[in-house]
């Protein structure tokens, strides 16, 4: 049997992947956590075979709790369940430990193909993000000025690139106004940019709004 545990802050998206796994016989829910404090208390009252996770939870990035998971439960790998694209998040959460990274518009068969190759002790990466990691990888390049900044300030500039509202941003992200503004700075100061035209600007020459 191989046991789960869905970590997702939205209770439809929870409720959907407990479905599609009730189909299968040897895959069994164990626990669903809203936050990283429910995980963790989880992680650390069952016994799982991998965690799949949100890549936006409320109070952490999906990839920051990887990392803690991978510091914490080292034996236990995680999915990463995203509404983004590979190029945006992909090799980010693989950097960070995660075995596996698929999109929510992923067929369910393709998820539960997923978990198994994940248990089996393998990695699961689509086709694309195998290219992309092995450009990243395999490049004699300089590191590119967004690869210096933290998960949570590379979300906040793609965000910033779409086109959202600080207050929208911030509603996303669950932080407050003068968190986000903290965080733009950050951008600016790390990658010497001036302004939310320039981030656009670099995000765009770059590819990584797919």
């Amino acid at each position: 049997m191989i046991n789960i545990i869905i970590a997702d802050d939205h209770a439809i998206v929870r409720e959907g992947l407990k479905q599609i796994v009730a189909e299968v016989p040897d895959i069994c829910v164990i626990g669903e956590a809203e936050n990283s404090s429910q995980l963790f208390d989880l992680l650390r009252n069952k016994k799982s075979n991998i965690v799949v996770l949100d890549i936006n939870m409320p109070d952490k990035s999906g990839i920051d709790i990887t990392k803690d998971i991978k510091l914490q439960f080292p034996n236990i790998p995680v999915l990463i369940l995203s509404m983004y694209s590979e190029e945006q998040y992909g090799i980010r959460a693989i950097k960070a430990g995660a075995s596996g990274y698929l999109q929510k518009v992923s067929a369910p068969t393709e998820l539960i193909s997923a978990i198994r190759k994940i248990v089996s002790g393998q990695k699961y990466i689509n086709p694309y993000l195998a290219d992309k990691l092995a450009d990243y990888f395999n490049t004699a390049k300089m590191e590119q000025p967004h690869e210096a900044l933290s998960d949570r300030e590379y979300s906040v500039m793609l965000k910033i690139a779409s086109g959202k509202t600080a207050e929208a941003i911030s509603s996303e992200l669950n932080i407050s106004i003068n968190t986000f503004y903290s965080y733009r700075n950050r951008i600016f100061e790390k990658m010497h940019l001036k302004s939310n035209v320039e981030i656009t600007q670099y995000v765009l020459g770059n590819n990584l709004l797919i």
